[in-house]
């Protein structure tokens, strides 16, 4: 069995969108899904499988979320070892442990690329924050006390590109990976 991770776009944010880890947890093992695990409240799942179509599993587990709580929900697919690979080739400067530092990892949503969601939000700003683009992920580093002053903060929020994207820390990554 493969080991998959869902991240799910969009929930349980400022009181939206609200869906139990309980029962998104019941509604992946009645699709069939091994060795179900949830993270946090903001939809990371963990889970296995025998088949490998990840599109499959977006367009099953999208339907549930729809039947079972009335949302219309984006679900990002990636394979644990395919995450594990992103993680190894992190930037020195990414997830560090500097407190002064926010680091993110932006995931794009298929059939977005990278590069689409990199030309539309452009060039970091050299002293506030840093990108890096690995495969379809972005690595992405800020300042804390400076956030609202980033290029990325508010554009990756906007309406036009966020449905292009979904966002974890770096510790959640990590700790989703190790789970």
């Amino acid at each position: 069995m493969k080991r998959y991770i869902a991240f799910l776009r969009g929930i349980n944010i400022n009181g939206k969108n609200k869906v139990s880890m309980a029962e998104l947890k019941q509604g992946f093992e009645k699709l069939d899904f091994g060795d179900v695990k949830t993270y946090l409240n903001s939809g990371n799942v963990i889970f296995s499988s025998d088949e490998e179509d990840a599109k499959k599993f977006t367009n099953q587990i999208e339907v549930m979320i729809k039947n079972r709580f009335g949302l219309d929900i984006p679900v990002f697919i990636i394979l644990k070892e395919e995450l594990d690979n992103i993680l190894h080739n992190a930037p020195d400067w990414w997830g560090n442990g500097d407190n002064e530092i926010y680091d993110n990892l932006i995931f794009i949503m298929p059939p977005a690329t990278s590069a689409e969601v990199y030309g539309e939000i452009g060039e970091p700003k050299a002293d506030l924050e840093k990108i890096k683009v690995y495969k379809d992920a972005i690595f992405w580093s800020f300042s804390r006390k400076d956030y609202q002053k980033t290029n990325w903060w508010s554009k990756t929020a906007s309406a036009a590109i966020s449905s292009k994207l979904t966002i974890r820390t770096a510790n959640t990554v990590r700790r989703i990976v190790g789970m």
